[in-house]
């Protein structure tokens, strides 16, 4: 690991244009900030604007069978290909359901003919420590931490209202398995969110299997009935927790989308009461939201001014899929890397986790989360008043043999980013990404040899990415 601050770097390089970058002014930096709009106009609160790293816990009945077939990230598999070869393990209930698909084969060949539902019975959660979570999730810098409450499958980790046997209180477990870990994230720290499938939920009535996107539409309960059980939920959910975020899935029962004492209008209104400096996300399906939200390869459209947020796993799926090996987990320096380009352009990451049955963090995806913490600590607080450079506002070069300067490339496929120029004759590519601080700059780089031509007078703070063996 490298943290370089050295103002005579990026003397040395040759100067920009006078035009081509304007002048920084750490005031109008800081107060463009606090004006940038969200999707429905409401400033974010400065917790959101300043967080850049939320961890994402999926942990359900789902991960007991923790299976679920490798293909690749959502967004980056066509979706002809997708349900049947779903790389989601907290699908699991679903994937089974469709003729011939390899979980299907999977769970015959395992399981028999067992219902989805007898794996809430075998889901013991008898190591889980929620103290060691927060500690681990603390240890980087994380700012907020966000654990599904009720998934697809429509198990309540908590004593839901109106959930009858299918909550982790009246099997299972036999126990709130929310509280525990609120209790220890806020003792860390950190700022506690929860995550709650409006827009699905596969035990509420007997729904078709889902094969495609249009079916997740078309067939998504929207009637009065779920819509009513769902707000009681959420209200529940607030009443108890005070989440500082809500992270809606999917979409909302249509029935909710009108005026009256069951709608989303009156939910939030409500949640704004009880926790004025509290957020949602965009998956609504209607314009509620305080930040757009894009996962894995899929919405990337939704990834532009700030605010926004990136969420995906370690690995391919958000639930636990005990097939997913080192060779398909994030390394530290790769996880580093894809947190500086979210970062560098104006998002955040939300990184899950997903914990055995038991409740252990898997030893493949804690490896990754230790060996990148350090780096994350050191970067952390040079991303505060961060934003987003313009093109040419600074170039990052790397020093020839000759004495000269030769300009690092982005990475492939990345030179329409801004803080990309274009490979030099015959030089390696080199990987970097950068964005404005109050007074400076913040640049990371595999390299950390490059000189950084920034405007004149400006402090530059030149990080190398992490070794994976650090």
């Amino acid at each position: 690991m490298s943290v370089t601050t050295d103002p005579a770097r990026a003397a040395a390089a040759p100067e920009l244009d006078a035009a081509a970058p304007r002048e920084l002014d750490a005031d109008a930096d800081s107060e463009a900030l606090d004006a940038q709009p969200t999707p429905r106009g409401r400033a974010l609160p400065a917790w959101a604007r300043d967080a850049t790293l939320g961890i994402f816990v999926h942990w359900g009945a789902y991960s007991v069978p923790a299976w679920a077939e490798p293909t690749g990230p959502l967004g980056g598999v066509p979706e002809e290909q997708w349900f049947a070869h779903n790389a989601y393990a907290e699908w699991y209930a679903n994937t089974i359901r469709i003729a011939g698909s390899p979980a299907a084969e999977h769970h015959a060949r395992e399981y028999g003919d067992a219902p989805y539902d007898a794996f809430l019975d075998q889901w013991h959660a008898e190591n889980y420590e929620p103290g060691d979570w927060a500690a681990l999730f603390a240890s980087l810098g994380a700012d907020y931490v966000v654990p599904t409450t009720k998934h697809h499958d429509g198990i309540a980790l908590w004593d839901a209202p109106g959930s009858g046997s299918l909550t982790t209180v009246a099997r299972g477990p036999r126990r709130d398995l929310i509280q525990p870990l609120a209790d220890a994230v806020r003792a860390e720290g950190m700022r506690f969110g929860v995550y709650y499938s409006g827009g699905l939920d596969w035990a509420f009535a007997d729904h078709p299997v889902l094969d495609s996107a249009a079916d997740v539409l078309a067939l998504r309960p929207t009637d009065a009935a779920y819509n009513d059980y769902a707000f009681a939920h959420v209200v529940d959910l607030i009443d108890r927790y005070r989440p500082d975020l809500i992270w809606n899935d999917i979409d909302w029962p249509d029935a909710g989308k009108v005026p009256g004492p069951t709608s989303i209008e009156s939910l939030l209104a409500h949640y704004r009461e009880e926790v004025p400096d509290g957020v949602v996300n965009d998956r609504w399906g209607a314009d509620v939201g305080d930040y757009r939200t894009s996962e894995y390869e899929s919405a990337t459209d939704n990834e532009h001014d700030s605010g926004w947020e990136n969420c995906r796993g370690l690995g391919f799926s958000f639930g636990y899929n005990a097939v997913e090996d080192e060779s398909l987990t994030l390394s530290p320096r790769e996880l580093a890397r894809h947190y500086a380009d979210v970062v560098s352009r104006g998002g955040r990451l939300l990184l899950n986790v997903g914990p055995t049955a038991a409740g252990e963090i898997p030893a493949v995806q804690r490896r990754t989360l230790e060996g990148v913490a350090p780096w994350l600590r050191s970067v952390k607080p040079h991303t505060l008043g961060r934003a987003a450079i313009a093109p040419g506002e600074v170039r990052v070069l790397r020093p020839t043999e000759a004495g000269s300067f030769a300009p690092a490339a982005p990475a492939p496929g990345d030179a329409d980013r801004p803080d990309g120029s274009a490979p030099a004759s015959g030089a390696p590519d080199l990987w970097w990404r950068a964005w404005r601080i109050p007074g400076g700059y913040v640049v990371i780089a595999d390299d950390p040899s490059v000189v950084v031509a920034v405007p004149a007078g400006a402090s530059v703070r030149v990080i190398a990415l992490p070794d994976d063996a650090s």
